[in-house]
């Protein structure tokens, strides 16, 4: 099962506004795929939310675009930024990323964003939002949202 980011805001408002924030945060952010031979491929990219969705552009050509053509299951991370504060946590995203090749939606894209062209753009399907954080210097709080379960809380001493 799989939502597209209007879909995850809906269900979880709070979380996905923490998680807008933390990738708002830095420019470059850490995205995994997955290579020919299954091994993890991590490289530096720049996402957007946009229309109700969360958006990959890359490069035309790139290593991580022809990766998510072959197999689209992804994992992105934010930018921790300087030090160890973490400001709102540590937030992963994990789903499939599905390539658009429509000339409209590619069109608006480029209207906001003004990514260099040529350019792959993919529209994300998830399937796992994860926030870590530390609570009061006492508690290591994980929520992991799924489609179609509710928020999932665990706090580790």
């Amino acid at each position: 099962m799989t939502a597209n980011w209007a879909a995850f805001a809906a269900a979880e408002p709070g979380l996905a506004d923490t998680v807008e924030k933390r990738f708002g945060a830095f420019t470059h952010h850490i995205l995994a795929t997955l290579r020919k031979d299954g091994s993890p491929r991590t490289s530096g990219l720049e996402v957007r939310f946009l229309n109700g969705e969360l958006w990959l552009g890359m490069m035309e050509g790139s290593l991580k675009a022809l990766d998510l053509r072959r197999d689209p299951r992804f994992a992105l991370q934010a930018n921790p930024g300087e030090g160890t504060g973490m400001g709102g946590g540590d937030v992963r995203i994990s789903g499939r990323a599905i390539e658009v090749d429509d000339v409209e939606t590619k069109a608006g894209y480029v209207e906001e964003v003004e990514p260099p062209e040529p350019f792959h753009l993919f529209r994300t399907e998830l399937t796992e939002v994860v926030r870590t954080y530390v609570e009061d210097d006492t508690y290591l709080v994980v929520q992991v949202w799924t489609p179609g379960a509710p928020l999932r809380t665990i706090k580790r001493t």
